[in-house]
């Protein structure tokens, strides 16, 4: 695969997963598991925008430069703020819905980790770099996913913090 083809098909994916998150999100009864796909709709795009101007500039130059990709991963406090609500949250609310979704964003999180995986094993070195940041930043949407379906099934973890702890029950 070319690089060309590697950012065109990574535009394409990307733009379908900022739109699960974004209609999933307007369908979400739970606040928090609401405000968690916005988040993640919201990076989407901004991953979208970046790999749209690496493609720009590929095609007018030949070369990509490999510039900072932020990502909204929370904060520690944000984290504790959120376990806070949790407990608040927890037996008030039927999450079916919202874990179905939670269910498929974690496929395509999933998905979006293994093709930029692929795309930095078959890319000339120079532009793996890029590649290899999504990587990094896929992994860490799994973990948020991952971490709102512990919450909402009660599995005692959210965002790796523990809910509870036996000896303190």
């Amino acid at each position: 695969m070319t690089i060309e083809e590697a950012l065109k098909t990574a535009i394409e994916f990307e733009q379908g997963v900022k739109h699960v998150y974004a209609d999933a999100a307007k369908k979400f009864v739970d606040p928090v598991a609401s405000k968690v796909l916005k988040v993640l709709a919201s990076e989407e795009e901004r991953h979208v925008e970046y790999l749209e101007s690496r493609l720009t500039e590929w095609q007018k130059t030949g070369k990509v430069t490999v510039e900072r990709l932020e990502t909204a991963i929370p904060s520690k406090a944000a984290i504790e703020a959120g376990l806070k609500q949790l407990e608040k949250r927890m037996g008030q609310q039927d999450f079916a819905i919202e874990l179905e979704v939670m269910k498929k964003a974690l496929e395509l999180e999933v998905e979006a980790t293994n093709f930029f995986r692929r795309m930095v094993s078959e890319l000339a070195s120079d532009e793996r770099r890029m590649f290899a940041r999504f990587v990094e930043i896929e992994e860490g949407h799994e973990a948020i996913v991952q971490a709102e379906m512990d919450a909402l099934t009660g599995l005692g973890y959210w965002f790796d913090y523990s809910e509870f702890r036996l000896e303190n029950a």
